[in-house]
């Protein structure tokens, strides 16, 4: 008990940074970033309670009441006690946060949008056109991917883990394979370790080009989306030749990867590269020099950096709010520690520096895309997973930040696997960017974050 405690004193005063908090059957959890290592900590919870670490370190809310319903467990002196993913058991109406004053008005907005998105709720208080507060109200994607993996084989709950957010299946698999390597002491292939983060790479390169055409969309300049759709199918039909998937989905497996790079794929991947090197620049000059376009990004939708900092908050969200944090840095994985690795890092937090980091990054993974295919070491690409027991865990850089994943495998088969989006940290930032910012501009602070819905929900 005093180890939790102490690790809530430290998320309170800043010396520790929230990873992710889990439970299972009269069990909690919690993992810790404590400079570079990640700690994990589990507590025993005979009489179904555990102090609440929310009541000292808000970022742990959410998971907490997570926690609760998904296993009735009670965190002692949680500050907010509604349910999180129930949405129908309890008789009254979910209780949204009490509002007052003489102007206010109510929007709502959701689950079912006019749109091919996931369902989310959105409760808007307005004074006029301005917004003076936001509440979420997610959980309605929730597919209960933990019960679906316990007693499932690791193959198969690889295939589940690569489902469980589809935009980031490689990376989400990626966290997967490392933490069942950890725990059965497996090492995987080096040309398997360079060939996942070469799959990352185009991950991250797909969806980044997607998320800058359609800010940009949601500003009322369709020019770009139109652009950077092109330059986003571009990379989906070279990672389609290059490993047989457009979203590399199942590609890579605990062990290596489930397939080898062809020389034909890697000249489709020369293409590419070479192809977004002479066409991305000029997309940015537009973005740059389009004066109607700035004054939609900025300034609007701000993140202060002391919330990123506080929330942990990864990816383009927290870099572009002065956190410098990558996962591939911190604590780092192979093969990036043999890379040049640029992380680029602006203080404005708004919407334009969202954009801005997401360009950055575009221009960075086409470094390390180059440097990958140069340095690509020869030999088998998958080592089989040996039987045995074991915990293991991994923090992996997705698209939208750092993904953890806790795992403990027992006879071949997957006994509790945790895993943790970069989405449960961001999506409460998104109701304080919004704040004093007028309704209409809702869509494009909320396309500068985009949050997982299935990621967060599982």
């Amino acid at each position: 008990m005093s180890a939790w405690e102490d690790a809530g004193a430290r998320l309170a005063a800043g010396t520790a940074t929230l990873l992710s908090l889990w439970g299972e059957p009269a069990r909690a959890h919690v993992a810790l970033l404590d400079g570079a290592e990640i700690v994990h900590l589990a507590l025993d919870c005979a009489d179904g309670t555990f102090p609440s670490l929310g009541r000292v370190h808000p970022p742990a809310l959410r998971l907490e009441r997570a926690a609760r319903d998904l296993y009735g467990l009670a965190p002692v002196g949680l500050p907010d006690a509604r349910p999180w993913l129930d949405h129908g058991e309890t008789p009254t109406a979910y209780p949204f946060l009490p509002v007052e004053g003489e102007r206010l008005h109510q929007i709502p907005v959701g689950p079912v949008h006019a749109g091919i998105i996931e369902p989310g709720h959105f409760r808007f208080t307005c004074d006029g056109e301005t917004v003076v507060r936001l509440e979420e109200r997610l959980g309605y994607v929730h597919r209960g991917v933990e019960a679906l993996m316990r007693g499932a084989d690791i193959l198969s709950a690889a295939r589940l883990a690569g489902r469980i957010s589809g935009d980031s299946t490689v990376a989400y698999a990626y966290g997967f394979a490392q933490a069942v390597e950890r725990a059965l002491g497996l090492s995987p292939p080096p040309r398997a370790v360079w060939l996942r983060a070469l799959m990352a790479e185009l991950e991250r390169l797909a969806n980044h080009l997607g998320d800058v055409g359609a800010i940009c969309n949601d500003a009322s300049f369709g020019l770009m989306q139109a652009h950077c759709a092109i330059l986003r199918e571009r990379v989906l039909r070279a990672s389609a030749v290059a490993f047989s998937h457009r979203l590399m989905m199942d590609c890579v497996v605990p062990g290596g990867t489930a397939c080898d790079l062809s020389a034909i794929g890697a000249d489709a991947l020369r293409a590419l590269i070479a192809e977004l090197h002479r066409r991305f620049p000029p997309l940015v000059t537009l973005y740059d020099a389009t004066a109607s376009l700035q004054d939609r990004t900025v300034g609007t939708g701000v993140v202060r950096p002391d919330l990123a900092r506080r929330f942990a908050a990864g990816g383009y969200v927290g870099r572009a709010s002065g956190r410098d944090f990558d996962a591939r840095r911190t604590p780092g994985y192979a093969p990036y520690d043999a890379l040049a690795l640029t992380v680029p890092v602006l203080s404005e937090g708004d919407v334009n520096a969202r954009v801005w980091v997401r360009i950055r990054e575009i221009e960075a993974s086409l470094a390390l895309v180059d440097g990958i295919l140069a340095r690509l070491p020869p030999g088998p690409v998958r080592a089989e997973p040996p039987p045995g027991t074991g915990e293991g865990m991994a923090l992996v850089e997705g698209f939208r930040g750092d993904i953890f994943v806790w795992l403990r495998v027992a006879d071949g088969c997957i006994a509790h696997c945790h895993v943790r989006d970069p989405s449960w940290f961001q999506w409460p930032l998104l109701e304080a960017a919004i704040e004093g910012n007028i309704v209409a501009d809702f869509p494009l602070c909320n396309k500068s974050f985009n949050c997982s819905y299935a990621g967060h929900d599982l």
